[in-house]
Order: C-alpha cells, then structure tokens, then sequence
C-alpha cells in the first residue's frame, strides 16, 4: 500500500505534463495554419500579374478541353491546342471589332450624359438642399468645419495608358502561351500526376478529381456561354422594342458582364440607367432600359439558370458570394471571372477526398473492381 501511494504523486504529474505538452503542440499547429495561409495571401497578391492570366488560362482549357479533345481524333494534340488558340483569337478580335465603334460613340456622349444627369439631380435640389442644412447643422455642432474640399488630381490618360500597355500586352501573351501549352499537355500533365499515386485507390480517386473538376467547370462554362447568349440576345431585342440607339451594343455588354455573378448585372443596371438619361428626358422613360434588362436578368437568374446548370451541380450562393469577394479583393476583374470556376474546381477535389462516396463513386470504384 505505500508503494502504491507513493507512485501516485509522479503519475499526476506526468499526465499534467503530457496535457501542457498536448496543448503546446495544439497551438504550434494552428499559429503554423494561420502563418501559411497569410503567407498564401501575399503570395497570392504578389504574384497577381503572373498567376491570374495562367489560372485563367487554364480555367479557359478545361472549358476549351471538349473541343480539343474533339480536333484531336483528326489531327495532332499540339496542332488540335494551335486550332483552338487562334478560334479563340478570332473571337475576341471580333468582339473588339463589334465592340470599338458603338462604345467610341458613346464615350463621347458621356459628358452630355453627366450634363443630363446634373439636371435631374437640380429636380431634387430642395431635398439636397434640406440634407445639407441638416449637415451644416451637425457639423456646426460636433465643432467641425461646414465647408467640405475635394481636391482632383490631375493625371493623364495617355500617360496612364502608355504605363500599363506593355504590363497588359505581357499578361496576354503570357495568357495565350499558357492556354496553348495546357491544351497541348494535358493528358501529360494528368498522367504525370497519376504516376505520383503509390496506391491503385489513390490514383482513382485522383483520375475522378481530374475527370469532375473539368467536366464541371467546361459544362458550367459552356452552359452559362449560351445562357448568356440568350440573355445578351433578348436585351438586344428589349432594347430595339425601346428604341434604344446600338440595341446590340447593349446586348452583347449583357453577354459579357453577365460571367461575373452579381456584380455584373449590377454594373449593366447602371450602365443602363445612364443610357436612358441620355435618351429621354422623362423620369418613367429613363428607368425602362433598366428595368427591361433587370426583369430579363430575373428570369434569367431565378428560372433558366438553376434548371439548366442546376442539375449538373448546386453551389451555395453563399459559398458563391465568398468565393466572388475573395478573389474580386486579390485579383480584381479577373478574380471575378475565376471565382466560381475556382470553387468548381474546390467541390470536385472535395468531392472526392472525402472518404464519404456518393452513387457515381461507388459506381466508378465498382466498374474498376470488375475490370
């Protein structure tokens, strides 16, 4: 009995020992997390100018792969990869072409567009008026100054331009060299990282991340191309029923901005409004252009979209909304354009990480048994 009571003192303290170390160990691992992802953070935004074109180039291949893989059965994989870069050359320069001249015109009316915005604004002067008395009053109060400046810099817009031409004709060719060489390679690619795999589970599992992550990203992309067709076309024909100047200007600005989730059809709507300020002078007419492309964007959003690409795959609109900020505030534009691909390509490898299998993983792991 006293060899027992004499062997409970060290034993306690032993276990408080490995508990203070257990907790050590705990908080080492989440301030090296928490150290990795900041450092993943800058990376991120440092290295923006050469990771956005190359992760949009290859969002673009997985898109762009069908068509690839269909040019292959005829021809090589390199000339199949040079057939779908110059196809997707000769589609931007055609939109440029559509584009330049309408929006030449336009820009050029973007004073008179100002001038007839100041003058509906000078409708309302009384209650600006009102709301100024009131600021006037506050800042009397709080002991602050009543008179507000706003000083203007004065840059220059050649000079701007003539800075970011040759960063911006860097990125393009870097975008373009990138999607040729995915395109040419990436059956390589795919085979090289299978190799990697020890385990025949592994390399299954990692074969079926490749297969989903681009059969969903190139089948949502395809999707929401002719969904956004159908959208840019129906507000071209909005616009033409409204006798709006350039109907397929707006139409095809429709098509494009429409890529990018909420902030896009956000920006259409105001750029809308000033087209209709600059059309008619009566306060119903000006919000029609807006409010036609707005009711088609609701049918859009809230109908087409969820039955067709919603069968395929559902993502949360809130993931969707993290996704879009997240990379909206690391890479600008382009992140916009790459947030949804991005959590595309997150749920495929989640998909199938998890140990959890869902029926078209049990069936794949199914037919490899038997074969």
């Amino acid at each position: 009995m006293k060899r027992l009571y004499r062997m409970e003192p060290p034993v306690v303290r032993i276990a408080a020992k490995s508990g203070m170390d257990a907790g050590l160990q705990s908080s080492a691992r989440i301030a090296i997390i928490i150290t990795g992802l900041l450092a993943t953070l800058a990376a991120l935004d440092f290295g923006q100018a050469f990771l956005a074109p190359v992760c949009l180039a290859v969002v673009t291949g997985l898109m762009a792969s069908p068509v690839a893989s269909a040019l292959e059965r005829f021809i090589p994989a390199s000339l199949a990869a040079a057939t779908v870069v110059i196809l997707f050359l000769a589609l931007i320069g055609s939109a440029v072409a559509l584009f330049s001249m309408p929006l030449s015109i336009w820009t050029e009316r973007l004073p008179e567009i100002w001038h007839e915005m100041q003058r509906h604004l000078l409708d309302w002067r009384t209650v600006f008026d009102t709301l100024g008395g009131v600021q006037e009053q506050i800042r009397t109060i709080a002991g602050g100054k009543a008179q507000m400046t706003v000083d203007i810099a004065d840059t220059s817009t050649v000079q701007e331009i003539a800075t970011l031409a040759p960063a911006l004709m860097a990125q393009i060719v870097l975008f373009l060299a990138s999607l040729y060489f995915f395109l040419a390679t990436r059956h390589s690619i795919r085979i090289s990282v299978l190799s990697l795999c020890f385990s025949r589970r592994s390399r299954l599992r990692t074969a079926r991340m490749f297969r989903d992550a681009e059969w969903f990203v190139s089948r949502y992309l395809l999707s929401i191309t002719v969904i956004n067709a159908g959208l840019g076309a129906a507000t071209a024909c909005a616009m033409w029923l409204l006798d709006v100047p350039q109907p397929y200007l707006w139409g095809m600005l429709a098509f494009s901005l429409n890529y990018v989730v909420y902030i896009g059809p956000a920006a259409m709507a105001v750029i809308l409004l000033g087209v209709g300020l600059a059309t008619w002078d009566s306060p119903p007419a000006i919000f029609l252009p807006m409010g036609a492309y707005l009711t088609l964007n609701l049918i859009e959003a809230q109908f087409v979209t969820p039955q067709v690409i919603g069968r395929s795959v559902t993502l949360n609109p809130f993931f969707v909304f993290l996704s879009l900020s997240f990379w909206i505030w690391i890479w600008g534009p382009a992140g916009g354009l790459l947030a949804v691909p991005f959590l595309l390509i997150a749920y495929a490898v989640i998909r199938n990480a998890l140990p959890v299998q869902t029926g078209s993983a049990a069936t794949d792991q199914k037919s490899g048994k038997k074969n």
